[in-house]
């Protein structure tokens, strides 16, 4: 895949953005500003999750995360789900790569939608603020109604996509090396 077809969308936002420039000076700065803050912000988060992310790929095991995580899991995939994802810090755009090293180590499908899921709606500091700016009764009913909400989305997107895009999507971010081979240290993943 050829970079400028890879990265489309981008070079369609900058000439964009240098159009806006031109034709709105003002709000191109504005734009070239907001931009700027947007992927400083960017640069201070991600590289300690990279460094993270590259620890768990090394230091847990794929069976570990098969067995807590992957598909004979159960109600103990689900609690862990939400559990990591309700503990986190960060923006929802740190989750994703989260959910990709979960995918390549054999989470169960169902408990990357349901750690996402928890990620942008159940995070603990979210709930505390909600506590002492509204209510500890506002915060508990919505806690109350996202929790099973969170739970059938997770299973009903495992459920509507099939094995086969699973596996798809699992082998695809594998592949990271552009081979077509498995990386290093991840092996294809076996029937489950």
């Amino acid at each position: 895949m050829s970079i400028a077809r890879r990265y489309r969308l981008t070079l369609i936002l900058i000439a964009a953005i240098i159009l806006l420039w031109w034709w709105r000076p003002s709000v191109g700065q504005d734009a070239v500003f907001r931009t700027g803050r947007n992927f400083r912000e960017m640069l201070g988060v991600l590289p300690p999750i990279f460094i993270l992310l590259g620890l768990l790929e090394t230091w847990v095991p794929r069976e570990t995360i098969i067995r807590n995580l992957g598909d004979t899991s159960g109600a103990r995939g689900i609690a862990l789900s939400i559990f990591m994802g309700a503990a986190a810090a960060g923006p929802l755009y740190v989750a994703f790569p989260v959910a990709v090293t979960m995918l390549k180590k054999g989470a169960r499908f169902a408990n990357i939608i349901i750690f996402l899921f928890s990620w942008s709606t159940l995070k603990i500091p979210l709930i505390l603020f909600e506590t002492s700016a509204l209510g500890i009764g506002f915060a508990a009913a919505r806690a109350a109604v996202n929790l099973p909400g969170i739970i059938l989305m997770g299973l009903l997107v495992d459920r509507l996509i099939p094995d086969n895009e699973k596996e798809a999507l699992r082998e695809r971010h594998l592949r990271e090396d552009g081979t077509g081979q498995p990386a290093a240290g991840n092996p294809a993943p076996g029937p489950r």
